[in-house]
């Protein structure tokens, strides 16, 4: 189980680019708060945070990776949950680092996946009414995720 702090010490000293911090809970290594940019989408301005919880087994076995703040997207529910291949159960490889799912949210923020949704009503707008999916998105990350 010591891959996640060496991660994190990773993570911290040279982060990639999107990432705005990493931090561990002071009372539990294995779950970290990482902070995000949104760039180049409609989250531009936005500072999203994602929960990381590593479980026992980890690498065998992928975190539980959730969204903090409330977003606009369909890959995410309200309850911050998200839609990432990589992080079914089936689909985790143990060489999979922490800095790879990152990089797979980020790309999701510039990229949604309307076909594997987990919110229909938000791909449907961004399949057939762009401006507005992208009005409501830019709403959402101006109230739940604006940067101070």
């Amino acid at each position: 189980m010591q891959h996640a702090p060496r991660e994190l010490a990773e993570l911290t000293q040279s982060p990639p680019p999107g990432i705005v911090s990493v931090e561990a809970n002071e009372n539990n290594m294995y779950q970290w708060d990482v902070m995000i940019a949104g760039a180049d989408t409609p989250y531009e301005g936005g500072k999203f945070s994602l929960l990381f919880e590593f479980p026992i087994d980890y690498p065998f076995k992928g975190p539980s990776v959730h969204f903090k703040n409330k977003l606009y997207h369909p890959n995410v529910d309200d309850d911050g949950a998200m839609c990432i291949s990589l992080l079914k159960s089936d689909a985790w490889k143990p060489t999979t680092k922490a800095t790879t799912i990152i990089t797979s949210v980020l790309q999701l923020l510039q990229e949604p996946h309307p076909d594997d949704a987990l919110v229909a009503s938000i791909a449907e707008q961004y399949l057939n009414d762009r401006d507005q999916y992208n009005k409501t998105a830019r709403e959402y990350t101006s109230k739940y995720a604006a940067s101070s």
